[in-house]
């Protein structure tokens, strides 16, 4: 009898596009779900009877209660190399191995900047206007250069996005918590004194932080009142380190230029979400590691971590 895979919220229907599941195939019957199961008993519903299920990034939290009612399950594929989402020890404990892939750093870069310059050009307003018949030319664009960038976490993400920033001829700063001196040397950015220094003396500040105890909650009422009020925030990292009621007072009441944003307290959104309808805001359904190159990374990854799990030696374990 072959083995049942699940494909968690395969919102645009493309997992057995992105890569070869031939291989798999007289083993391994595939159903792919391109909707999201928005409570925890719709998703039993669908998924108790699968031996495998592969998911992406965080869309589904695994908690120990999830795993206690999913019996089958042996095999849970995560993209990426790491998820805060699932409760590695919980699914050891009850014998599920948890397997990664690999993830490419540059698409979350390259919307960082599609939000940054949509929101210095508004290019939103702008494009509507055009298409609609509104006024012609309604906005005064922000300029970059000359203007201070700065980045909260100087990883991966963070040093790619400051590197961008320097072409544009910003000035880039960047602060985190465990930053050297020495890595802002390396990246050739100036190191903030402090996270109060870098919200206060910003033009735009990207969020680029892991989330942790420590990240959580980070810019609260008290952060975000330091910004300028012509500054604008931008987050594609975790949405719990922006207090989410904070941020969405500042944009009603002004106090900030603008945000863009790429993730969100729930996701998907409802449909009566307050940020659907939040003023002074650019907002994507979290895009930012949603790309061609990524996904056929990340199916590609799932076939070979199958593969090697039904060899029985499991590859990219993360549990």
């Amino acid at each position: 009898m072959k083995l049942r895979c699940a494909v968690l919220d395969d919102y645009q229907n493309v997992a057995t596009a992105m890569a070869d599941w031939t291989p798999l195939a007289d083993e391994l019957d595939l159903v792919s779900f391109t909707g999201h199961f928005a409570t925890e008993d719709e998703l039993v519903r669908a998924i108790e009877p699968f031996d495998i299920v592969v998911t992406l990034r965080e869309r589904v939290p695994f908690p120990a209660a999830l795993f206690d009612r999913l019996p089958r399950l042996r095999l849970l594929v995560a993209s990426g190399m790491r998820n805060v989402a699932i409760d590695m020890d919980a699914a050891r404990e009850r014998g599920v191995t948890v397997c990664g892939t690999g993830s490419s750093s540059t698409p979350p870069v390259e919307l960082t900047w599609a939000l940054l310059l949509g929101l210095a050009r508004g290019l939103v307003a702008e494009s509507t206007a055009l298409r609609t018949g509104g006024p012609w030319q309604s906005t005064v664009g922000t300029d970059l250069a000359g203007r201070r960038l700065g980045l909260l976490g100087l990883g991966k993400i963070g040093s790619l996005v400051a590197r961008v920033g320097l072409a544009f001829g910003m000035e880039v700063t960047a602060w985190s918590s465990n930053l050297t001196k020495e890595r802002a040397d390396e990246v050739g950015v100036e190191r903030a004194s402090g996270l109060d220094d870098l919200l206060a003396t910003s033009d735009f500040v990207s969020v680029h932080l892991a989330l942790g105890d420590r990240s959580r909650g980070l810019l609260g009422p008290a952060e975000l009142a330091l910004m300028k009020p012509t500054a604008y925030l931008v987050n594609t990292s975790r949405a719990a380190i922006v207090d989410q009621d904070a941020l969405l007072a500042a944009l009603r009441e002004g106090r900030i230029a603008g945000a863009g944003l790429d993730v969100f307290d729930q996701e998907p959104l409802p449909a009566d979400h307050p940020m659907r309808t939040a003023p002074r805001l650019l907002a994507t359904p979290h895009l930012g590691y949603v790309s061609e190159a990524n996904y056929r990374t990340y199916f590609t990854h799932a076939v070979e971590d199958i593969q090697a799990y039904l060899a029985g030696s499991p590859v990219r374990r993360l549990n």
